[in-house]
């Protein structure tokens, strides 16, 4: 069966992209912990972390630390927190988030409230951050898509 993740990466279902290239995307959440809170996802349906192979889980891991020095200088947070849970969806996926405090590493404080328009502008603020760190070769074109 069809993950949302992969309805999502097929452009079947919205997402506000900021990666792309051909083993990954990452895309933020609509239940963000903090602004920017970004999922990295392999294109492939890998269920969850431990079935993971090695070179996709290091190639994951790379592109969270990208994303996160991304997040870490568009919004001047002290830590990067990597959250791996995936009970929600059965696709392998990175929470990549700039953190201030143990609270910003709880799903307890997602927030599904938030104006969309400000959902735009915070994918749109790691995509320029992304840019501006050099890597616009794999900010996709538009937003709501995650090819280049």
């Amino acid at each position: 069966m069809t993950t949302l993740f992969t309805r999502i990466i097929d452009g079947e279902l919205p997402g506000r992209f900021v990666w792309a290239d051909d083993v990954a995307v990452a895309f933020t959440t609509i239940a963000p912990i903090t602004d920017g809170h970004t999922l990295v996802v392999p294109r492939a349906e890998i269920p969850e972390l431990t079935q993971a192979p090695d070179d996709v889980l290091a190639h994951l891991t790379r592109l969270a630390r990208t994303i996160g020095q991304a997040q870490q200088a568009a919004w001047s947070a002290p830590r990067v927190a990597l959250l791996v849970a995936g009970f929600e969806v059965p696709h392998l996926h990175l929470h990549v988030l700039p953190a201030w405090d143990e609270a910003s590493l709880s799903f307890a404080n997602a927030r599904t409230d938030v104006p969309a328009a400000d959902l735009d502008a915070a994918a749109e603020t790691v995509r320029a951050a992304l840019v501006a760190a050099g890597h616009g070769a794999h900010v996709p074109a538009t937003l709501g898509s995650p090819t280049l």
